[in-house]
């Protein structure tokens, strides 16, 4: 079980790692599976992918904190790589996803979503890196990647090429206030500004030189890092970048924490917060959608909902007693009437009370009180919003 409750909503818990499976179809293992079964790892299912939920030696609560403090490591190469390469392939890509790349310049990174065409439901959100006018790498999430790169693909014209490149690269995320020091005492550059990446040659103990992207980038509120490093050599960088941190009081981290991290940051997560029956306006991202742009798919079901104003909005909620808020429960008025529905809930251990983020019908405001049903006890909480923490990323 994980501490206190906390990060279970969103993974499916297993008792065993290997040979797991979901139905029939046998999960994908990440490259770095070894070392979380040697730190005694529980694991999830997460996206077709066998993850670490939390390890031994602390859990959820201890390896949130580590972010929070110092800092974290974390396997997250279940997350989907591609790659849009070709003559003018980053203009290709700024009229399909909602973002503006004309906002950054080559070396930088940027958020943005894809939407689709005819309902403006977010099929992802994702991660495009600016590497060229001609060349950009994607990552998407895991279980949405074969359906971002099928719809990329579909559209290109002659001479782009869209790759899946999913099981060819591992994701390694050190995050937290102590991250910089790591990744110096590592021989990785560390001074870049927030959203940019430097990719440099990193090279193993063997003298081989492979290609490493270090992005400042992360999931968690805190300053942090995202390496992509391919698979092959994931091990190798995974064991540098811990035996280096451990003088830093580095702690290996599994999605349970990242699950209650961006939870406090009120970052949404695809297939809660985010899905093809929630719109970018809903979720309140619209500031990930360029809306001045000529072209962008879902463009003109989204400018619709945003002149008329969506009938529902993302917000967050703040328990007032001990109630602990869980996804998919009602949210209603102090009177009693339905009012919305929670997305993402869970106990919050920086503020040590229940959090939840919740689509609400418009008309609801910050400040207002509301009640969720907590096992037949009615659970008052706050309006709020997000984040429930001051964030330190940038």
């Amino acid at each position: 079980m994980l501490a206190d409750g906390v990060g279970r909503d969103n993974v499916r818990c297993m008792t065993e790692d290997a040979g797991a499976e979901v139905g029939t179809t046998p999960l994908l293992r990440s490259p770095l599976h070894e070392r979380h079964v040697a730190l005694g790892a529980k694991f999830g299912e997460f996206g077709g992918w066998s993850m670490p939920l939390e390890y031994a030696g602390g859990g959820v609560l201890a390896e949130h904190a580590a972010v929070r403090n110092g800092v974290g490591i974390f396997d997250v190469s279940h997350l989907g790589k591609a790659s849009v390469r070709g003559p003018d392939a980053a203009a290709f890509v700024n009229s399909t996803l909602t973002n503006d790349l004309d906002r950054i310049a080559v070396g930088q990174a940027q958020y943005t979503l894809c939407v689709d065409d005819a309902t403006g439901g977010v099929v992802d959100d994702l991660i495009v890196y600016l590497r060229s006018a001609d060349d950009l790498f994607l990552v998407p999430n895991a279980a949405n990647t074969a359906d971002v790169v099928h719809r990329l693909a579909a559209a290109a014209p002659d001479g782009i090429d869209v790759q899946n490149l999913h099981r060819d690269f591992a994701v390694i995320a050190v995050q937290g206030p102590r991250s910089p020091a790591v990744l110096d005492a590592a021989g990785l550059p560390s001074a870049h500004t927030y959203m940019s990446f430097v990719d440099i040659d990193w090279t193993t103990s063997a003298g081989v030189a492979t290609p490493v992207t270090v992005c400042r980038s992360g999931y968690t509120g805190e300053r942090g890092y995202e390496l992509i490093v391919a698979s092959a050599h994931a091990l190798e960088l995974w064991d540098h970048v811990c035996a280096v941190g451990a003088a830093f009081e580095l702690r290996a981290c599994g999605l349970g924490a990242r699950d209650t991290l961006r939870t406090e940051m009120g970052y949404p997560l695809h297939g809660h917060e985010l899905s093809l029956e929630i719109s970018p306006n809903q979720a309140r991202v619209g500031w990930a959608v360029g809306w001045a742009k000529p072209s962008f798919w879902g463009r003109e079901p989204l400018l619709a909902e945003r002149a008329a104003g969506p009938r529902r909005v993302l917000r967050g909620l703040l328990a007032l007693d001990r109630g602990i808020p869980r996804p998919a429960m009602l949210v209603t008025s102090v009177a009693g009437d339905p009012i919305g529905e929670i997305t993402s809930g869970t106990f919050s251990p920086t503020l040590r009370v229940g959090i939840a983020l919740a689509l609400l019908r418009s008309d609801v405001g910050i400040g207002d009180e509301v009640h969720i049903d907590v096992r037949g006890r009615p659970t008052a909480m706050r309006v709020v919003a997000p984040p429930f923490v001051e964030a330190s990323a940038r």
